[in-house]
């Protein structure tokens, strides 16, 4: 074989290829691809205002509703506790006794006390009424009986100091039996028996009350400025006075069967958290919950007035954010546009979560809801016929699946 022919059958698969890369382009756009790909199916969502109930979710922990440190209010030894630790409590019930013997002997004193004053208070009023007829008689001077007069009065303040005296030693035995102050669940014993306690200083334990109990969280100052922006706006309603139906989702997931109400809502931020601080009461009979417990508190009773929302699907994340696709026109062909968003709250629609669009969208937007996995930026898309989700009813149930703010 000659040496051109060679170089000719060599050349031949080289001149092939080529011919099929310059017609493949021509080709592919006849069929009306994108780099290969037939055109996207998807379908698209016309956003209209709508009003949605929303909710709220932030992080809270469970408190008693009051909190008292029983303390011992007279000095001695604690002879006996005679309530289980950790238990359930009523008020007046006893808790803790005292060594008495010493007030015992005080409050005898006293009155003792007590008895030599009315004797003597006895003695000044009968001297005083021998001596007052025979002063009208001007048979003593008068001096004699001004001076009977005053030692009766004498007595009779001796008489209520010495009754004072006995009321206050009294109350002081009453104390060394030490009852609890409100019903609630008692923690456990700061001082065992044989320990020396303190007027007004030593601990004894303490008991919380647990019904209602309260749910303390925090909500964060950028947080609360948003939904005054959006309220002013026009855009959110929320109840008045706090007026929220307050719902617990406990640590496992499960919703606590009874709802409350908030009580207080302070107006000052924390200068330590940049939070304000709000706390909810809830019916706790039962003692279901317990201080101390971790729970997500979800507020509802609020609504979102004329806002756009779009499904959770068509939002997407990007290197500048999240964006949706949204349907355009190129050449006369649809299209998918990228369209950067700005997101709020999530509000529910019949079970499906949405995302509200507070910029980046307008009325009538045709967002795609379907088939976004398919889509690529600028590409062609199908819209199945004109196919479309069915628009949001504005009588829309709030989900409590809302992302936690704390």
């Amino acid at each position: 074989m000659s040496v051109p022919l060679r170089r000719c059958l060599l050349a031949l698969p080289v001149f092939v290829a080529l011919g099929l890369a310059g017609c493949g382009p021509s080709q592919k756009q006849a069929a009306g691809g994108f780099h290969g790909f037939p055109p996207a199916a998807v379908t698209v969502k016309a956003v209209e205002p709508h009003t949605f109930p929303v909710s709220f979710q932030y992080v809270g922990q469970t408190q008693g509703s009051k909190d008292v440190e029983v303390r011992a209010r007279v000095t001695g030894i604690i002879e006996k506790r005679l309530y289980q630790e950790g238990s359930y409590v009523k008020a007046g019930q006893p808790l803790f006794v005292i060594d008495a013997r010493q007030y015992q002997a005080q409050v005898n004193a006293a009155k003792a006390d007590l008895a030599r004053a009315q004797a003597q208070k006895a003695q000044a009023d009968r001297e005083l009424a021998r001596l007052r007829p025979l002063a009208e008689k001007k048979a003593i001077g008068q001096k004699e009986a001004d001076d009977a007069a005053s030692n009766a009065d004498f007595a009779i303040a001796a008489v209520q100091s010495a009754q004072a005296k006995v009321a206050e030693l009294s109350l002081n035995l009453g104390y060394t039996k030490v009852v609890a102050p409100i019903s609630g669940l008692s923690s456990r014993a700061q001082k065992s028996e044989g320990s020396l306690v303190t007027a007004n200083e030593s601990l004894l334990t303490t008991i919380t009350q647990i019904d209602p109990i309260w749910i303390v969280f925090n909500v964060s100052e950028n947080e609360q400025l948003r939904l005054n922006r959006a309220m002013a706006e026009g855009h959110l309603k929320l109840p008045k006075d706090n007026a929220y139906d307050v719902t617990v989702v406990l640590s496992d997931g499960s919703t606590f069967p009874r709802q409350g109400k908030i009580n207080f809502a302070d107006t000052r931020v924390n200068p330590t958290t940049g939070t304000y601080e709000m706390r909810a009461e809830i019916p706790n009979a039962d003692g279901a919950l317990k201080p101390g417990q971790f729970v997500r508190v979800v507020l509802r009773g609020a609504s979102r007035v004329d806002v756009l929302a779009v499904p959770q699907v068509a939002v997407l994340d990007g290197p500048q954010g999240k964006f949706v696709y949204v349907a355009g026109k190129k050449d006369g062909k649809d299209v998918a546009v990228a369209r950067p968003v700005v997101v709020g709250d999530w509000v529910g629609a019949d079970g499906a979560n949405e995302w509200v669009i507070e910029s980046g969208l307008k009325p009538g937007d045709q967002v795609i809801v379907n088939g976004v996995a398919k889509v690529m930026p600028g590409g062609p898309i199908d819209l199945g016929g004109g196919a479309k989700a069915p628009a949001t009813p504005e009588a829309a149930k709030s989900t409590p699946s809302a992302p936690t703010k704390s």
